[in-house]
């Protein structure tokens, strides 16, 4: 079909769901769609608008259920494995504190925030025009605060290559083989917006690359989709690479941060997770993995 319309089954493979859940949610008129000839169609943009509103609707039951633990605080947005790591690590450091994250994406993370549905955003968007990340997109996503911004890492990201195809991707050029299944991370993530300014910039068309629009939500999600051979190649940290023994082109290093309202920054259990950071335990157990820079962990970029 065209690029803005969609019939189930293309629906079904957008949303990483059975065909036979989309007539599902056809029928209990949860999902937007019109029928045309006897067909279900579904336009791509009220589908991206219906999966944003999904994610706020998840964010607004999270943040009552936080709001019921004391000391507690919602995070949400961009995803990484050190990520996980550290809010572990600050969960057996200092018991006391509670930090849930939400894997919803860089864009929805400072929206998020914006409309008070997160106490942080977790996000590495890249602004091709200043070379800047996060701080020049506060205006647009979060124009009713004026956020603190504190770096936690730089990581390395790239392509992950199944071990199959190690010998035969190339890096961009080999997207013109049609053969070559790549995975996507969702619209709005810093890996997508990555992603979509690199292939405008070397003119290559999104609708030739086979699996564009498969999507997955995790770094993670990446990495799985490859040793399962649901994929050949996706964009992910290094860390995925390394822990699940994926070939790796490396592609960017980028910055990684935690954006927050300045009265949370002085909250005990932001300062805790602060303190977790740039501990030599923490950064210890990171360096095992590599391909993380933790020169201004901890330091605050913008206020």
């Amino acid at each position: 079909m065209s690029s803005e319309l969609m019939n189930t089954k293309e629906v079904a493979k957008y949303l990483d769901i059975h065909e036979k859940q989309v007539y599902l949610l056809i029928k209990s008129g949860k999902i937007p769609c019109t029928r045309v000839t006897g067909k279900w169609i579904f336009p791509v943009k009220l589908i991206d608008e219906w999966i944003h509103s999904s994610t706020q609707d998840g964010l607004q039951l999270a943040r009552k259920r936080v709001n019921s633990i004391e000391g507690a605080l919602l995070a949400s947005g961009s995803n990484d494995p050190v990520l996980d790591m550290l809010l572990t690590a600050i969960k057996k450091d200092h018991p006391a504190f509670n930090i849930f994250s939400a894997n919803t994406g860089s864009v929805s993370g400072l929206t998020a925030l914006n409309s008070g549905l997160t106490d942080i955003a977790f996000s590495h968007l890249f602004d091709p025009e200043t070379g800047d990340y996060n701080t020049p997109y506060l205006k647009q996503y979060c124009p009713d605060h004026a956020p603190v911004v504190v770096n936690l890492f730089y990581r390395q990201c790239g392509f992950l290559i199944a071990k199959s195809k190690s010998d035969i991707f190339q890096g961009w050029d080999s997207f013109n083989d049609k053969k070559i299944r790549f995975i996507n991370r969702q619209t709005g993530s810093g890996i997508r917006i990555l992603l979509d300014h690199e292939l405008k910039s070397r003119g290559i068309n999104c609708n030739d690359i086979t699996g564009y629009d498969n999507e997955v939500f995790t770094h993670f999600e990446v990495g799985l989709a490859l040793i399962s051979n649901e994929a050949d190649v996706g964009i992910a940290s290094a860390a995925v690479a390394k822990i699940l023994d994926l070939n790796f082109q490396p592609l960017v290093s980028e910055r990684f941060d935690m954006i927050l309202d300045k009265d949370t920054y002085f909250q005990p259990a932001i300062q805790a997770f602060i303190e977790t950071l740039q501990s030599d335990k923490f950064k210890g157990r990171v360096e095992k993995i590599g391909n993380y820079n933790f020169q201004d962990a901890g330091r605050i970029l913008h206020s």
